[in-house]
């Protein structure tokens, strides 16, 4: 039998997709050991933080072996899939992919251990995500090397927003105030992980990192606060109450893994919700001519063939009030305390998948005629719908549309989506008593609901734009006189 070199073995890693991402979540394997595979060939479909994505093999070859098998989270730089690209023909080893009661026990350790590091393919293309450009850089960590210095003590401010948060399963006091390494070398961290020691005011140079490579993780930050903070006096003996273990109903309860696309929209969520300050604003409108209008431009041959609903009509109402107070159309620079007014309009809608709330946006949405934005309305739902929304779609929005009226729900509250100025909540449009021309009438209604940015927009200017929307929904023929 003809053996295999491991000269002609190919170790395709988890791609770098860049954007802050660290890991992604292998959803299905298309190959299995002893497949044969052409460049380009998609092998596995995996979900990051936001999106799930395809990947492509970047060679020729016979797959060996499956590091991972299907719902693991893998580290991006980790090896997943091992192929044969000198065209032997050995048995492909046991795969890690495939349960571990089909593998010989002896082969069980050999799957666990780190994969192989990646020969130099000849061509030099690198893998890379569907969507993403070539990452240049290395995902290995060098130790950290340098002097010690001691945790630096925690300002007034910290113990100000500690008051009333508890710390996530922080390291003994005792570890956290060892020395810290430090050096001229920036202090490894991801970027979750800065964000949460710039908001709790930690240097980072002075944290004990316990993750691998010297990685500094969440609980390290929180570890190092509370070793700064005095703790409080302790209740004596007698005065304390008895504790009472935590108790779960395993028989009548299910936990699901927050991970992935819910994983990353909850956090996004906490952080706007505690970051901009939110104001909300209500408005109820008779929407009944707006209506009319749906059904007209459904019988209209510019729109044959296109998805025309009172959604359409919404978004086109809430670009002209823009374009009429584009100050509302802006973000907040916090590094550099500037506020940023765009001059384009990439408009997001909030759509409901099986893995949770995605907002992808429109770009470019107010240069678009109304059958280019039915047509782009309708391309976005439905690549939402099958899961085959890309990052890239995710990225860049200024504002955001939520319809909660599909549920049944008249209005709400909504939480802006990171990074944009504000967001219009549609209730559902339904037949209510309403004063039309001095009589009580049944009429189409519906209340919309602006969340805003009070950093960015004032309660006049907020004003300005939800009223604008409710009068041309009122009276639709708006959008041509503002136009």
């Amino acid at each position: 039998m003809t053996t295999m070199t491991e000269a002609s073995v190919r170790e395709f890693k988890m791609p770098d997709v860049g954007e802050g991402l660290t890991e992604a979540e292998i959803l299905k394997w298309y190959v299995q050991p002893g497949d044969t595979v052409t460049d380009g060939q998609v092998v596995c479909e995996v979900e990051t933080a936001k999106a799930a994505v395809e990947l492509p093999i970047p060679y020729d070859g016979v797959v060996r072996d499956l590091h991972f098998p299907e719902g693991t989270t893998v580290d991006v730089g980790t090896a997943i899939i091992s192929v044969d690209v000198g065209g032997g023909s050995a048995a492909p080893a046991p795969s890690a992919a495939q349960p571990a009661a089909a593998q010989p026990a002896a082969a069980q350790p050999a799957a666990a251990a780190p994969a192989e590091e990646p020969k130099a393919v000849g061509s030099g293309r690198q893998p890379v995500l569907v969507g993403y450009g070539v990452a240049t850089s290395s995902t290995r960590r060098r130790p950290r090397k340098g002097p010690e210095v001691p945790v630096q003590q925690a300002s007034t401010a910290i113990r100000t927003e500690l008051n009333g948060h508890a710390p996530t399963a922080p390291e003994p006091a005792s570890a956290a105030a060892q020395a810290a390494p430090a050096g001229p070398d920036r202090p490894l961290a991801k970027p979750p992980v800065r964000k949460l020691a710039k908001d709790l005011g930690v240097d980072l140079t002075t944290v004990v990192p316990t993750g691998p490579d010297g990685i500094i993780t969440r609980e390290d930050v929180h570890a190092a606060v509370a070793a700064a903070v005095p703790p409080a006096p302790e209740p004596s003996v007698a005065s304390a109450p008895a504790a009472v273990p935590a108790s779960y109903d395993t028989a009548r309860e299910t936990r699901i893994p927050v991970k992935g696309v819910r994983k990353a929209t909850a956090a996004a969520m906490v952080g706007s919700a505690f970051t901009a300050p939110h104001v909300t604003e209500f408005v109820t409108v008779d929407v009944t001519r707006t209506m009319k209008l749906v059904e007209e431009l459904k019988a209209d041959k510019e729109f044959a063939g296109l998805r025309v609903n009172p959604l359409l009509l919404i978004a086109k109402a809430l670009l002209v009030a823009i374009r009429r107070n584009p100050d509302v159309n802006a973000s907040w620079d916090e590094a550099a305390q500037e506020i940023v007014v765009k001059h384009y309009v990439n408009l997001g809608i909030a759509a409901a998948t099986p893995r949770g709330l995605i907002v992808p946006n429109i770009k470019d949405a107010h240069a678009k005629t109304l059958p280019q934005l039915a047509e782009s309305l309708g391309e976005l739902v439905s690549t939402a719908r099958d899961g085959k929304t890309s990052p890239a779609a995710m990225q860049g929005g200024t504002v955001t549309i939520t319809n909660v009226g599909v549920f049944g729900v008249d209005t709400g509250t909504p939480i802006l989506n990171p990074g944009e100025s504000a967001i219009l909540a549609v209730g559902a449009i339904k037949p209510q008593p309403w004063v039309h021309k001095g009589k009580v009438k049944p009429r189409q209604v519906t209340t919309l609901a602006l969340s805003f940015d009070h950093r960015l927009v004032d309660g006049e200017l907020g004003s300005k734009v939800l009223a604008d929307v409710a009068a041309i929904l009122e009276q639709p023929k708006r959008l041509i006189t503002w136009a």
